[in-house]
């Protein structure tokens, strides 16, 4: 082997766990949708949700990023709030409001 090639090698092997630490650097992101609002929404939702992260290992902020969606009771946004998420690639969408979220955001 020449010398050239194994410093290129090198090099290459060295850059590795760089672009490997690179790449696990992003959050894995939640989109929450929500029927309400932040202030309307029962005040114990959001922290029992946070809770229930925190129990199997995520925090916010840390491990996780939570993208929050409120549709302001209006069912109508909700479809468009769901298309916003997956247009920005959250990897879980969460839909707090009952069987209408769920189904808008399953679609």
């Amino acid at each position: 082997m020449r010398r050239r090639e194994f410093l290129a090698g090198l090099g290459g092997a060295a850059g590795s766990p760089l672009m490997a630490r690179a790449q696990q650097s992003r959050l894995p992101v939640i989109g929450f949708l929500g029927i309400a609002s932040s202030t309307v929404m029962r005040p114990a939702l959001l922290p029992a949700f946070r809770r229930g992260l925190e129990q199997e290992g995520y925090v916010e902020g840390r491990d996780v990023a939570i993208e929050y969606s409120w549709a302001e009771g209006s069912y109508d946004r909700l479809p468009v709030l769901a298309d916003e998420a997956a247009r920005r690639r959250v990897d879980v969408i969460v839909a707090a409001g009952g069987t209408v979220a769920a189904l808008v955001a399953k679609r």
